[in-house]
């Protein structure tokens, strides 16, 4: 059991707010997952070839300042950084693959959690509010964010094996529930030269959803190639720069609750997580059908 939410806004009603919206959203579903919590929030785009990337602090401790400036002399490319709790966002023209080969010599211990024009990720474990107060998520402003509170029961309780999983640029997942023949399609993704990080099932998951819209697939296209090729209870939350979709198994005895305002979409594995929100009385809310993909774009 674990717990998914997610807020996209239509407008910009509550671009500034989102954070402060969401945290308490999160936090309703900490009894669902109290093994760990993680968000990917989406705001500010880096504009030209600049990428955002989430780094997870290097064990040793060693300043977040010294990194970057090695970072920056080993490549003679600009380093933006920006502390986020322990963690840090740095700001590069470095292309992913050039950057993970950059950290391996400068600072092995420091590892990429999820990058994009657009994504923030933020995880940890322990409880849902005190990964948000760590980060001071509540504060930070977008226009798209998801999140999920973990209750181990594939794999281990480590930061590393928190969700959401973020393969590639602006994409995160996050999944409640367990596949069967998760272990069968991670070998056919490494057959392919795709390789997992962790023995987490959800990894799988998005690695696969990773593969599929690199070959040209739309997000909903990769989502019903899920529902052909994965087995298992499971509801999935996936969000990319400008999408955000939804998909149960053909049992939906995952839950998830949707409602729609003009001014946003959300949704929660339960009803409490959304009860709060603005507007909330005069959204349509309903409960999303089993095998079916539901998507939405944002203009923002």
């Amino acid at each position: 059991m674990c717990g998914i939410v997610g807020f996209s806004c239509r407008t910009d009603r509550y671009l500034h707010a989102l954070g402060e919206l969401f945290v308490p959203m999160l936090d309703a579903l900490a009894t669902r997952g109290p093994d760990s919590a993680g968000i990917a929030l989406y705001s500010n785009r880096v504009p030209g070839p600049g990428w955002k990337y989430s780094l997870r602090a290097p064990r040793s401790g060693r300043p977040w300042a010294d990194v970057a400036a090695a970072l920056g002399k080993a490549t003679d490319k600009a380093v933006e950084l920006q502390q986020r709790g322990p963690d840090a966002l740095v700001i590069t023209e470095m292309g992913v693959d050039e950057l993970r080969g950059v950290l391996v010599e400068v600072e092995p211990s420091a590892t990429i959690f999820g990058f994009g024009r657009a994504m923030e990720v933020f995880k940890s474990v322990g409880s849902a509010r005190a990964v948000c107060d760590t980060y001071e998520v509540g504060t930070r402003p977008g226009y798209q964010v998801v999140g999920h509170t973990r209750m181990a029961t594939e794999s281990a309780v480590t930061i590393a094996h928190s969700h959401p999983f973020c393969p590639s640029a602006d994409l995160a997942l996050v999944h409640n529930g367990s596949f069967s023949n998760y272990a069968t399609i991670r070998r056919e993704l490494e057959d392919e030269g795709v390789c997992c990080e962790t023995d987490n099932d959800s990894e799988v998951a998005a690695r696969f959803v990773s593969v599929e819209m690199s070959a040209g697939a739309t997000l909903e296209e990769a989502l019903r190639a899920v529902l052909k090729r994965f087995d298992g209870f499971f509801t999935l939350l996936v969000a990319t720069e400008r999408e955000f979709a939804i998909v149960r198994d053909s049992f939906a005895c995952k839950p998830m609750v949707v409602a729609e305002t003009a001014d946003y979409v959300a949704v929660g594995s339960e009803f409490v997580a959304l009860a709060e929100l603005p507007g909330i009385d005069d959204a349509c809310v309903f409960e999303p059908a089993p095998e079916e993909v539901y998507s939405w774009t944002t203009s923002l």
